[in-house]
């Protein structure tokens, strides 16, 4: 879950293109609250530039808070979707 300035500054697409670039499968959505929702899953070196690249986001958001939760990996190969 990211929090601060993420809606309306590109920041599902921004997280789409990370994941493709890295190779990991998951979704990103806009939450009710304002806040940007991604779940993502493969390689632990591919998840760890994911995860600073959301800390950090596109140009214009602002990210206050980033919070990751671990679980186990579905193990679904079914690209990285924007909802």
């Amino acid at each position: 879950m990211v929090s601060g300035r993420v809606q309306g500054v590109g920041f599902r697409y921004f997280a789409q293109t990370t994941a493709f670039r890295n190779g990991l499968h998951g979704w990103v959505r806009n939450t009710p609250d304002g806040c940007v929702e991604a779940v993502a899953e493969g390689e632990a070196d591919a998840m760890e530039r994911f995860e600073q690249a959301l800390r950090h986001g596109p140009p214009h958001a602002r990210v206050e808070h980033l919070e990751i939760e671990h679980t186990v990996p579905a193990g679904k190969d079914t690209g990285f979707d924007v909802k």
